[in-house]
Protein backbone atom coordinates (compact mmCIF):
# COMPACT_ATOMS: atom_id res chain seq x y z
CA UNK A 1 0.00 0.00 0.00
CA UNK A 2 1.35 3.54 -0.92
CA UNK A 3 1.02 6.27 1.31
CA UNK A 4 2.50 10.20 1.47
CA UNK A 5 1.72 12.67 4.00
CA UNK A 6 1.55 16.43 4.47
CA UNK A 7 0.88 18.81 7.29
CA UNK A 8 -1.87 21.23 6.41
CA UNK A 9 -3.45 23.89 8.68
CA UNK A 10 -7.05 24.40 8.47
CA UNK A 11 -8.83 27.71 10.95
CA UNK A 12 -5.70 27.31 13.35
CA UNK A 13 -5.79 24.16 13.89
CA UNK A 14 -2.75 21.36 12.64
CA UNK A 15 -3.69 18.64 10.94
CA UNK A 16 -1.48 15.34 10.40
CA UNK A 17 -2.70 13.76 6.74
CA UNK A 18 -1.46 10.69 5.70
CA UNK A 19 -2.49 9.81 1.91
CA UNK A 20 -3.53 6.17 1.82
CA UNK A 21 -4.72 3.76 -1.24
CA UNK A 22 -8.37 3.87 1.02
CA UNK A 23 -11.43 4.31 -0.56
CA UNK A 24 -12.78 6.95 2.58
CA UNK A 25 -11.40 9.47 4.23
CA UNK A 26 -10.72 8.94 8.58
CA UNK A 27 -10.70 11.74 10.64
CA UNK A 28 -9.47 11.18 14.47
CA UNK A 29 -8.62 13.55 17.14
CA UNK A 30 -6.42 11.77 19.68
CA UNK A 31 -5.78 12.46 23.60
CA UNK A 32 -4.34 14.53 25.45
CA UNK A 33 -4.00 17.69 23.15
CA UNK A 34 -6.69 16.89 20.63
CA UNK A 35 -4.40 16.25 17.66
CA UNK A 36 -6.11 16.03 14.87
CA UNK A 37 -5.10 13.15 12.12
CA UNK A 38 -6.86 12.34 8.85
CA UNK A 39 -6.50 9.31 6.48
CA UNK A 40 -7.18 10.40 2.88
CA UNK A 41 -7.49 8.77 -0.21
CA UNK A 42 -4.54 9.16 -2.52
CA UNK A 43 -7.05 10.40 -4.80
CA UNK A 44 -7.72 13.49 -3.13
CA UNK A 45 -5.67 16.69 -2.94
CA UNK A 46 -4.46 19.05 0.12
CA UNK A 47 -7.68 21.52 -1.03
CA UNK A 48 -10.00 18.30 -0.91
CA UNK A 49 -9.06 17.77 1.98
CA UNK A 50 -8.67 20.96 3.42
CA UNK A 51 -12.54 21.02 2.83
CA UNK A 52 -13.61 17.74 4.25
CA UNK A 53 -11.93 19.01 7.58
CA UNK A 54 -13.95 22.96 7.82
CA UNK A 55 -17.09 20.52 7.10
CA UNK A 56 -16.02 18.45 10.39
CA UNK A 57 -14.87 21.52 12.05
CA UNK A 58 -18.00 21.64 14.70
CA UNK A 59 -17.12 17.76 15.58
CA UNK A 60 -13.58 18.20 16.00
CA UNK A 61 -13.42 21.06 18.12
CA UNK A 62 -16.32 19.09 20.06
CA UNK A 63 -13.47 16.39 20.64
CA UNK A 64 -11.02 18.37 21.42
CA UNK A 65 -12.92 19.93 24.27
CA UNK A 66 -13.45 16.88 25.65
CA UNK A 67 -10.30 16.18 25.84
CA UNK A 68 -9.06 19.67 27.33
CA UNK A 69 -11.62 18.77 29.99
CA UNK A 70 -10.01 15.31 30.95
CA UNK A 71 -8.83 14.97 34.83
CA UNK A 72 -5.64 17.53 35.37
CA UNK A 73 -3.93 18.20 38.50
CA UNK A 74 -3.62 21.82 39.70
CA UNK A 75 -0.80 23.74 40.82
CA UNK A 76 0.87 21.81 43.41
CA UNK A 77 1.80 24.10 46.31
CA UNK A 78 4.34 21.86 47.61
CA UNK A 79 3.11 21.48 50.99
CA UNK A 80 2.34 18.79 53.06
CA UNK A 81 -0.84 16.07 52.00
CA UNK A 82 -0.20 17.03 48.78
CA UNK A 83 -0.33 14.47 46.24
CA UNK A 84 2.57 13.88 43.29
CA UNK A 85 3.07 11.17 40.48
CA UNK A 86 6.08 9.00 40.76
CA UNK A 87 6.29 6.27 38.13
CA UNK A 88 2.81 6.31 37.68
CA UNK A 89 2.22 5.76 41.46
CA UNK A 90 0.37 8.10 43.19
CA UNK A 91 2.76 9.24 46.41
CA UNK A 92 1.84 11.78 49.58
CA UNK A 93 4.31 14.36 50.09
CA UNK A 94 5.62 15.27 53.34
CA UNK A 95 7.80 18.48 54.27
CA UNK A 96 10.58 18.23 56.61
CA UNK A 97 11.70 21.93 57.32
CA UNK A 98 15.39 21.80 58.61
CA UNK A 99 19.10 22.59 58.73
CA UNK A 100 21.34 20.99 56.25
CA UNK A 101 21.11 19.78 52.18
CA UNK A 102 17.61 20.06 50.16
CA UNK A 103 16.63 17.38 49.05
CA UNK A 104 13.90 14.29 48.22
CA UNK A 105 13.50 10.76 49.04
CA UNK A 106 11.01 8.12 48.77
CA UNK A 107 10.31 6.58 52.52
CA UNK A 108 7.31 3.66 51.80
CA UNK A 109 4.70 5.63 50.26
CA UNK A 110 5.78 8.83 51.13
CA UNK A 111 7.51 11.34 48.69
CA UNK A 112 9.63 13.29 51.87
CA UNK A 113 10.74 16.57 50.88
CA UNK A 114 14.03 18.16 53.37
CA UNK A 115 14.14 21.76 52.62
CA UNK A 116 15.83 24.55 54.78
CA UNK A 117 13.17 26.53 57.22
CA UNK A 118 11.03 29.11 54.93
CA UNK A 119 11.88 27.10 51.53
CA UNK A 120 8.67 29.53 49.06
CA UNK A 121 7.04 27.28 47.31
CA UNK A 122 8.85 28.03 43.71
CA UNK A 123 12.23 26.63 45.67
CA UNK A 124 10.48 23.53 46.56
CA UNK A 125 9.17 23.06 42.69
CA UNK A 126 12.43 23.60 41.63
CA UNK A 127 14.24 20.78 43.71
CA UNK A 128 11.01 18.28 42.86
CA UNK A 129 11.64 19.20 38.93
CA UNK A 130 15.74 18.58 39.74
CA UNK A 131 14.79 15.45 41.32
CA UNK A 132 12.09 14.25 38.64
CA UNK A 133 15.15 14.99 36.34
CA UNK A 134 17.60 12.64 37.77
CA UNK A 135 14.76 10.02 38.18
CA UNK A 136 15.11 9.68 34.59
CA UNK A 137 18.85 10.61 34.17
CA UNK A 138 18.93 6.68 35.83
CA UNK A 139 16.45 5.24 34.03
CA UNK A 140 17.29 6.02 30.39
CA UNK A 141 20.69 4.86 30.07
CA UNK A 142 19.78 1.32 30.60
CA UNK A 143 16.76 1.39 28.45
CA UNK A 144 18.19 3.47 25.48
CA UNK A 145 21.24 0.65 25.58
CA UNK A 146 18.68 -2.10 25.58
CA UNK A 147 17.07 -0.75 22.11
CA UNK A 148 19.95 0.16 20.69
CA UNK A 149 21.01 -3.17 20.75
CA UNK A 150 17.20 -4.51 19.39
CA UNK A 151 17.25 -2.38 16.83
CA UNK A 152 20.92 -2.06 15.88
CA UNK A 153 21.05 1.82 16.41
CA UNK A 154 23.12 4.19 17.92
CA UNK A 155 22.12 7.00 20.03
CA UNK A 156 25.15 9.34 20.53
CA UNK A 157 23.14 12.10 22.74
CA UNK A 158 19.66 12.53 24.18
CA UNK A 159 18.33 15.08 26.79
CA UNK A 160 16.10 15.88 29.76
CA UNK A 161 13.65 18.98 29.32
CA UNK A 162 10.39 20.30 30.06
CA UNK A 163 8.34 20.34 26.94
CA UNK A 164 4.31 21.31 26.69
CA UNK A 165 3.69 19.91 23.15
CA UNK A 166 5.37 16.20 23.59
CA UNK A 167 6.64 13.84 25.13
CA UNK A 168 9.73 12.76 23.57
CA UNK A 169 11.29 14.45 20.16
CA UNK A 170 14.02 13.24 17.45
CA UNK A 171 16.31 14.86 15.39
CA UNK A 172 16.84 12.58 12.45
CA UNK A 173 19.70 15.05 10.95
CA UNK A 174 21.69 14.70 14.65
CA UNK A 175 20.08 11.78 15.84
CA UNK A 176 19.63 13.89 19.19
CA UNK A 177 16.43 12.76 21.58
CA UNK A 178 14.24 14.73 23.66
CA UNK A 179 12.54 13.31 26.33
CA UNK A 180 10.02 15.02 28.78
CA UNK A 181 10.95 15.73 32.45
CA UNK A 182 7.02 14.47 32.95
CA UNK A 183 7.73 11.14 31.96
CA UNK A 184 9.29 10.09 35.41
CA UNK A 185 5.74 10.66 36.61
CA UNK A 186 4.17 8.24 34.70
CA UNK A 187 4.66 4.05 34.88
CA UNK A 188 7.96 2.78 33.33
CA UNK A 189 6.56 1.15 30.67
CA UNK A 190 5.24 4.83 28.99
CA UNK A 191 9.08 5.88 29.10
CA UNK A 192 10.46 2.89 27.23
CA UNK A 193 7.04 3.49 24.69
CA UNK A 194 7.94 6.79 24.32
CA UNK A 195 12.10 5.73 23.90
CA UNK A 196 11.19 3.22 21.50
CA UNK A 197 8.60 5.76 19.22
CA UNK A 198 11.74 8.29 19.56
CA UNK A 199 14.35 5.82 18.36
CA UNK A 200 11.63 4.02 15.28
CA UNK A 201 12.15 8.15 13.81
CA UNK A 202 15.10 6.93 12.92
CA UNK A 203 14.00 4.70 10.76
CA UNK A 204 11.14 6.66 9.22
CA UNK A 205 10.05 10.72 10.00
CA UNK A 206 6.25 10.89 9.81
CA UNK A 207 4.17 8.67 11.84
CA UNK A 208 3.21 6.81 8.56
CA UNK A 209 1.54 3.21 8.17
CA UNK A 210 5.55 2.05 7.84
CA UNK A 211 6.14 3.78 10.87
CA UNK A 212 3.28 1.72 12.87
CA UNK A 213 4.62 -1.68 11.25
CA UNK A 214 8.22 -1.24 12.80
CA UNK A 215 6.02 -0.44 16.05
CA UNK A 216 4.31 -3.08 15.73
CA UNK A 217 7.28 -5.41 15.14
CA UNK A 218 9.28 -4.35 17.88
CA UNK A 219 6.92 -2.92 20.54
CA UNK A 220 3.61 -5.18 20.03
CA UNK A 221 1.97 -3.75 22.86
CA UNK A 222 2.95 0.12 22.29
CA UNK A 223 -0.95 0.79 21.77
CA UNK A 224 -1.93 -0.08 25.35
CA UNK A 225 1.12 2.03 26.56
CA UNK A 226 0.27 4.73 24.23
CA UNK A 227 -2.64 4.80 26.10
CA UNK A 228 -1.56 4.03 29.43
CA UNK A 229 0.32 7.30 29.10
CA UNK A 230 -2.37 9.50 27.74
CA UNK A 231 -4.88 8.19 29.76
CA UNK A 232 -2.93 9.34 33.06
CA UNK A 233 -3.57 12.39 34.80
CA UNK A 234 -1.69 15.82 33.54
CA UNK A 235 -0.19 18.41 35.50
CA UNK A 236 -1.69 21.98 35.41
CA UNK A 237 0.58 23.16 32.53
CA UNK A 238 0.93 19.71 30.54
CA UNK A 239 -0.16 19.41 27.19
CA UNK A 240 1.85 17.00 25.71
CA UNK A 241 0.92 15.42 22.16
CA UNK A 242 2.97 11.88 21.19
CA UNK A 243 6.48 12.78 19.59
Amino acid sequence: MSTASAYLTVRGIGIDVVYKDIKNLHIGVYPPLGRVRVAAPTRLDDDQVRLAVVQRLPWIKRQREQLRAAPRQTEREMITGESHYVWGMRRRLKVVERPGRAHLELEGERLVLYVPTGAVSDKRRELLDGWYREQLRHALPDLIATWEHRLDVSVPKWTIRRMKTKWGSCNRESRHLWFNVELAKKHPDCLEYIVVHEMTHYFERNHSERFTKQMDAHMPDWRIRRDLLNGAPLGAEEWPDGG
